[in-house]
């Protein structure tokens, strides 16, 4: 039996991964009216770096732990990762439609364009700033469905803007990767992760003393075990590792792509549970999808960056 090619595994792990998240979002909805945002997180995450913990014991070795001076560093990084992405983006989904949140983190490439921009005081070349525009133009149709007014009266889109907030600090999270070279996405991750794990359960401890968070009962707890395994296995563990090594394999350019399955999925396990998006939101979904090609397909030198993991 001929070995598979390394394109067909890497684009087999970023198609899985994608796939996943976007199943995330409908299976977070639910969960929502028995856990709170916070303890949601917190959970998923606390669980997901002991597991990542034990993966980096076992591969890399005690001396993959060293953070080499940087802790607090691999905090900030970790916090803007996983307490402000992991937390927005799910403050923001309690206020919003599964489908429609889950369009907000296929703009990261495009938002990593804006990051760009401010950050080196030059505007980004045409194609680039019509991807933006467009990616921007489709969400607000998705969220809005076609009525874009209703931004202005504030009747819809808090949820959306919170998930977009929390997309941009995960593209800040992705670009300080390069911060250290020589470093294994597994022991970036690992450590970002269980610093970053020491935010979400401050803010844990805090919305817990004003009553925006409660500790649920070891009952509840039970009745979410198969959707924190998802969570936890799927969408964190397995879905992080897939990704990073999926980017490895083609490239940020063509591997961002992928991205695109997460609104997709979420969309499709919508229409099976009986809603039928509208005109509009199929129309904000296929612009997104048209400015992330438009912005893969820019020259190799004229590439902006794209981030090279999410989730």
């Amino acid at each position: 039996m001929s070995q598979m090619s390394p394109w067909l595994r890497g684009s087999g792990m970023l198609a899985a991964t994608a796939i996943t998240w976007g199943g995330m979002f409908p299976i977070m909805k639910p969960l929502l009216g028995k856990v709170d945002p916070f303890t949601l997180t917190l959970v998923r995450f606390g669980f997901a770096a002991l597991v990542f913990i034990i993966i980096l014991l076992a591969v890399e070795g005690r001396e993959a732990f060293s953070t080499q001076g940087k802790t607090l560093r691999l905090w900030w990084l970790g916090t803007l990762g996983f307490a402000g992405f992991g937390l927005l983006l799910v403050l923001g989904l309690n206020n919003a439609r599964p489908e429609h949140a889950s369009v907000v983190p296929a703009l990261m490439p495009l938002i990593s364009i804006g990051i760009a921009t401010v950050r080196t005081r030059t505007w980004p070349r045409p194609r680039a700033a019509t991807a933006v525009a467009l990616g921007i133009f489709g969400v607000v149709l998705v969220v809005t469905r076609g009525n874009p007014a209703a931004l202005l009266g504030g009747q819809t889109g808090q949820g959306e803007v919170l998930v977009f907030i929390g997309a941009t600090c995960w593209v800040f999270y992705t670009l300080g990767a390069a911060e250290f070279p020589g470093w294994s996405g597994l022991r970036y991750t690992t450590l970002t992760i269980s610093l970053g794990v020491m935010s979400v359960l401050a803010a844990e401890l805090i919305a817990l003393s004003v009553g925006a968070a409660t500790v649920p009962t070891a009952t509840v707890l039970l009745e979410a075990t198969p959707q924190f395994s998802y969570l936890i296995f799927a969408a964190s563990v397995m879905g992080f590792q897939f990704w990073n090594a999926g980017m490895r394999v083609l490239g940020p350019a063509r591997g961002v792509l992928f991205i695109n399955l997460v609104p997709v999925t979420a969309f499709t396990i919508a229409l099976l549970g009986g809603h039928i998006p509208t005109g509009w939101e199929v129309l904000g979904v296929g612009l997104v999808i048209l400015a992330l090609v438009l912005n893969s397909w820019i020259p190799k030198q004229k590439r902006e960056l794209v981030p090279q993991s999410g989730g």
